[in-house]
């Protein structure tokens, strides 16, 4: 799952990136609200943090921004400010959620999980196709009721087809999805996951659900391509 970071103290900044990658999510940061309304542009997310009080673009300005071009990544503002004045003004302004400054880092994680929980538009935890299970919540995926066990990287890869079950996904896509920008790995590495992934949810079953389309990039779904 790949995370968009917006915090202009530079040393939590560095903190929050290294712990949340500890964590195996690819995370890229930035320090002002218009970086992070230029990474937007450039990248899918699965969820943002971002500081209230920072140069060039407050993040309260940024979030304005981002739900007026129909984005609905989940977004969690950060600041120092506790006032309930404060707290409705980042809710109404499209905020998932709200975290004051200090805050355990265990209780940012427990937020990140919640606003993942349910992606917009989507109303159960789990994803299937076919007898395909991916838990988004637990993480746990299953095939024929059996357990599946992958890396982080391997589920974040199955979690993002699986939400695009039907569409063909090209190799740029998936990997501009689960990969932060500071990235440098051979133009297959999309290519040796599938692999990977193949070997643990295809092989055993004659329904296959990976399927590779020529010229455009690979898709889940059940039946033949």
């Amino acid at each position: 799952m790949r995370i968009l970071l917006a915090e202009d103290q530079r040393d939590l900044n560095r903190l929050l990136t290294k712990r949340l990658r500890d964590e195996k999510y690819s995370v890229d940061s930035c320090f002002n609200g218009q970086e992070a309304l230029d990474y937007l542009d450039g990248a899918q997310y699965d969820a943002v943090i971002m500081d209230i009080m920072m140069p060039k673009m407050s993040g309260l300005e940024a979030l304005k921004i981002i739900r007026a071009r129909k984005n609905y990544v989940p977004v969690l503002l950060l600041t120092a400010m506790d006032s309930i004045e404060d707290r409705v003004r980042g809710l109404d302004a499209g905020a998932d959620d709200y975290l004051v400054k200090p805050f355990a880092f265990e209780e940012l994680m427990a937020r990140i999980r919640v606003m993942l929980r349910k992606p917009v538009a989507v109303q159960t935890n789990v994803y299937t196709v076919g007898d395909l299970e991916v838990h988004v919540d637990t993480m746990k995926v299953k095939r024929g009721g059996k357990d599946i066990p992958l890396s982080a990287k391997e589920f974040a890869l199955l979690r993002y087809m699986v939400q695009n079950a039907g569409i063909v996904l090209s190799r740029e896509r998936l990997e501009q999805h689960i990969w932060n920008y500071d990235y440098s790995g051979g133009s297959n590495v999309i290519d040796v996951y599938i692999r990977y992934l193949r070997k643990k949810i295809d092989d055993g079953f004659d329904n296959k659900l990976i399927h590779t389309i020529r010229g455009a990039g690979y898709v889940i779904k059940e039946g033949e391509s």
